[in-house]
């Protein structure tokens, strides 16, 4: 049976252990039995010296697995994070440090919320500003710092109450503790240049993925964001403090924590910052593209894009776990990253993944599409459709140097794959456009919707097909729904989202198009390639086809088959 107060005796005197070595340990431990864990005792006093004593037992809660809660055991990863904090703040080493690290590694709880309670029960900080991307962001971060202070009986036993809502201020976006000191919270798109908190500017500033996909479409926005970082929120900090040649306050500490999501992206370019100094990991340690695409791991794909299988994805993973002592490797958060799970993200959409688990944007520029499923359109005909619709895409010239106007003609069968039934780029003008989506509404009497993008003609493109589906006798008794919108999302990040269904060959084309299939091949996002109208139109039919809702058709039962 779990005693807390017996394994919190023994975390104690484990890290007092370490610290005085074991006899010394026994003699605090009996020296101040009476005193282990109240206010300022010898808990209190070891805590300041040692984050990671801190965390695991003031924040035991979320850092240490214990029978009623949901605490995943550490990694070498998060001792490896507390120990750089330790060397920034105890030990004044560096001023600035950027961690890089993979999406789920839980950098936020380890570093703002771990790093940023201790900070301010200890009052190492006076003022802390953390950064997120967006307020919600921010808003998060508070509730939970709030909440432990304010909840948390192993901080308030040993610090008192540091919250006091009625005479300081303590809001979503701020907390001003009893001890004179504040956290704040902001968005990315706030300044903070010259911020203070009574005559204290930031003590720390922490960025916490403060880029998102909008910061580095173009080059101008990766600029922008590197550079508001280095001419406004540097800034904000202060010098270190001098007197007699003795440094008696230290600089602002800035801790920089993201993945990395362009090759010159803002957490990219501060890698090469030399007032910096940076910890770079991976989720495992190996060539991805090598080894998902070699020996069992290759069976697992193809079984995986199996079109033919019923649920493919549950015969990969009973084919993981059937090999699962030959398959299994080494992750950096062995009790979060399951092998199995990583290798179905990889083959999802390899790019994101190596960005966000792999931090490795150096691919970014090259083509985005390494293989294309195809059959050919008997094979594709032979299949059960569930769904299907028709997406198209207008240009505005038919000169040589224009972009084309794109069909895609996509069906979702039984088996849960996408088929682009029928591609098509072409330069029309606006008849001979309107006339090409009566062409393919007739040829396929199975579509339901058609989706035509409405920022060229505005509507006025579907008021001409209705126009020809009411004249046309075969056509004005079927029912369509027409999807007229705006088209506002940045293309790379619409596209992106097809990268690991079209590679894996969960989207299978028509090997007649062979012109609409190159250009998907020969895309390599919106700032690299010459053309993206079919890769756009194919991805826009992926989102749609999600909303569409199958409607049965109802038989009835004939009762004379009965007798009666």
């Amino acid at each position: 049976m779990y005693d807390e107060d017996s394994e919190n005796r023994k975390l104690l005197y484990k890290y007092l252990k370490k610290h005085f070595g074991k006899d010394k340990a026994q003699d605090l431990m009996l020296t101040y039995a009476d005193h282990l864990f109240d206010y300022h005792g010898l808990a209190w006093s070891l805590g300041k010296h040692d984050l990671e004593f801190f965390c695991m037992y003031f924040l035991q809660d979320t850092f240490l697995p214990k029978p009623d809660n949901a605490a995943r055991r550490l990694a070498p990863i998060h001792y490896e994070l507390w120990h750089e904090a330790e060397e920034m703040f105890i030990y004044d080493k560096f001023d600035k440090f950027e961690a890089v690290v993979p999406r789920g590694t839980a950098k936020t709880t380890v570093m703002d919320f771990g790093v940023s309670v201790w900070l301010h029960c200890y009052k190492i900080s006076y003022y802390t500003i953390v950064i997120g991307k967006v307020e919600q962001d921010s808003i998060d971060f508070i509730a939970n710092t709030k909440q432990a202070f304010e909840e948390n009986q192993y901080i308030k036993k040993a610090f008192g109450n540091l919250l006091d809502s009625r005479n300081y201020t303590v809001n979503k976006l701020e907390l001003e503790l009893t001890n004179g000191t504040k956290i704040q919270a902001l968005s990315s798109t706030s300044s903070i240049r010259g911020k203070k908190y009574g005559n204290h500017r930031p003590s720390v500033i922490i960025s916490d993925d403060m880029q998102g996909q909008s910061d580095i479409i173009t080059q101008e926005a990766r600029d922008k964001k590197y550079n508001t970082w280095c001419e406004d929120t540097e800034y904000a900090g202060d010098k270190a403090v001098y007197r007699d040649g003795k440094k008696i306050k230290m600089a602002t500490k800035f801790i920089v924590l993201g993945t990395i999501l362009h090759r010159d992206c803002f957490i990219s370019r501060l890698l090469k910052n030399k007032d910096y100094k940076h910890i770079l990991k991976r989720v495992v340690e190996f060539n991805v593209d090598e080894y998902f695409n070699t020996g069992l791991w290759d069976k697992f794909r193809k079984i995986y894009q199996d079109d033919k299988l019923k649920d493919s994805k549950a015969h990969a993973t009973e084919f993981y776990y059937q090999h699962e002592t030959d398959m299994k490797f080494e992750t950096i958060w062995p009790d979060k990253f399951k092998c199995c799970d990583l290798a179905l993200d990889y083959f999802k959409n390899p790019i994101a993944f190596k960005q966000e688990m792999m931090n490795d944007a150096s691919k970014i520029g090259e083509k985005w599409f390494k293989s294309i499923a195809t059959q050919t359109p008997e094979e594709i005909e032979e299949h059960n459709f569930e769904k299907t619709m028709l997406v198209a895409d207008p240009a505005s010239s038919v000169d040589k140097k224009a972009d084309y106007s794109a069909f895609a003609v996509g069906s979702v069968a039984d088996n849960g794959f996408r088929y682009i039934r029928k591609g098509i780029i072409e330069r029309l003008g606006f008849d001979d456009f309107c006339k090409k989506i009566i062409e393919l509404f007739k040829k396929y009497p199975d579509i339901t919707h058609i989706d035509i993008e409405k920022n060229l003609y505005m509507g006025a493109d579907i008021s001409k097909i209705k126009e020809l589906i009411a004249k046309d006798p075969d056509l004005k008794y079927r029912d369509v729904t027409f999807i007229n919108e705006m088209q506002k999302k940045n293309k790379d990040e619409k596209i992106s989202t097809i990268i690991g269904a079209v590679n894996n060959g969960q989207i299978i084309f028509n090997a007649d198009d062979k012109e609409p299939i190159q250009q998907i091949l020969d895309f390599c996002g919106q700032d690299f390639s010459l053309h993206d109208d079919f890769p756009d139109v194919v991805s826009q039919f992926d989102i749609d086809v999600k909303n569409i809702e199958v409607i049965q058709k109802v038989e009835l039962f004939d009762r004379r088959k009965l007798g009666l």
